[in-house]
């Protein structure tokens, strides 16, 4: 039988990259791959943590082998790390990159691990560049790189981000759906159990707060939209922004704006994390999913919005235009305050009903078969650089 590890955040970890690992893990097994995720015993420093904790609350996921053994800031537990995965030889690591301060722990384990002359590191990279940058991050990227035989991104930008460092093997496929949280609910039963309105007109922003998601945007939106035209021959005034995910920087700023401009009758503030056992009620109650970020590669909020079958308006930065056809699954918006305000009328006049048949013929190009199918090529085709 084939082996493959993962190598990238999961339980008892939180979060959209230990969900896609999991996943990711549940499709390799799917196809009699003997499969181990090497998860970290200590991810961040708690100081370099934004959030209220790195750890679900969750039960652990059935049937998945995870070693809870990467200490990312200890060099002698990554050359632990390295000599274990060398003298085991698995056929694939598959490591998840998203942050340059992974990459002096991943590259050191990954250099050791390739003396065997036998294991394939295959890299799913979500960022080569980070949204937000800090010293040393092309130092410890190209350190990472260079232990890599070949790529997988999830947008054009980290693939062109990516030919800045190397010319190894690299290709581009669609973020598979996140199909792993359950299955749509029906609105009204959605909005009951998360104590909503059922009759009120409930737009979403779903996830992390940071700035390049560009919340404060929306809310600015969200006062636009207070004295603009009529939704179906009722105000727009009306509309509600269900903010759900925890904030990841100083809330002041997206505080300040709500209380500027009186927006607490507009707003929904559910600001903790989202466990991945509710997550399907925040996307079943939403009309439509709103995504007015700043910059972006790609967006986990995408597929997930796919499954549950959210139209979504997206701004028209990095990756987000390609993955979301404007006036098929969504609208496409600039990323400012007015042209917000504007398409979110838009998805209401052109009503939800529209985009759902758009909506269920593009999810199928999100396949997790897809990328483990590339996966495997790239296995077969690479030389192990040693």
């Amino acid at each position: 039988m084939a082996s493959v590890v993962i190598i990238g955040p999961a339980y008892p970890l939180r979060g959209g990259l230990a969900s896609f690992d999991e996943r990711l893990a549940r499709e390799f097994q799917s196809q009699q791959f003997d499969t181990t995720i090497y998860t970290f015993s200590l991810q961040y420093p708690s100081f370099l943590f934004p959030g209220t904790s790195q750890y679900s609350n969750e039960p652990a996921p059935g049937n998945l082998n995870i070693k809870v053994c990467i200490n990312s800031i200890n060099p002698l537990n990554w050359i632990k790390v390295g000599k274990e995965l060398k003298k085991s030889k698995p056929d694939i690591i598959v490591v998840r990159y998203w942050l340059p301060f992974m990459g002096p722990c991943f590259g050191t384990i990954l250099r050791i691990a390739k003396k065997n002359h036998h294991t394939k590191i295959i890299c799913i990279a979500d960022n080569v560049l980070p949204h937000e940058k800090r010293i040393a991050d092309k130092q410890f990227t190209s350190y990472f790189l260079k232990s890599v035989d070949a790529f997988i991104t999830m947008s054009e930008k980290v693939l062109d981000d990516l030919r800045l460092f190397t010319n190894k093997p690299a290709k581009k496929i669609i973020h598979p759906l996140y199909d792993n949280f359950g299955e749509r609910i029906e609105k009204t039963e959605a909005r009951k159990y998360l104590g909503l309105n059922v009759n009120d007109k409930i737009i979403l922003f779903f996830g992390f707060i940071r700035k390049y998601k560009g919340l404060d945007i929306l809310l600015e939106a969200m006062n636009v939209l207070k004295n603009r035209s009529t939704v179906n021959g009722q105000q727009s005034a009306d509309i509600k922004l269900l903010i759900a995910g925890e904030f990841y920087e100083d809330r002041k700023l997206y505080d300040a704006i709500i209380e500027k401009h009186r927006l607490q009758s507009n707003i929904i503030l559910r600001t903790n994390f989202i466990s991945d056992s509710e997550v399907k009620y925040y996307l079943s109650v939403a009309d439509f999913v709103i995504q007015p970020y700043r910059n972006a590669t790609q967006s986990g909020v995408t597929p997930l919005a796919y499954h549950f079958e959210k139209p979504m308006l997206v701004t028209n930065v990095g990756g987000l235009p390609s993955l979301v056809p404007n006036g098929k699954a969504g609208l496409i918006a600039e990323p400012n305050a007015e042209d917000l305000a504007k398409k979110i009328l838009d998805l209401y006049n052109t009503g939800e009903a529209y985009f759902l048949p758009h909506l269920r013929e593009e999810k199928k190009k999100y396949s997790w078969n897809v990328l483990v199918d590339t996966i495997k090529s790239f296995a077969n085709q690479v030389k192990s650089q040693n």
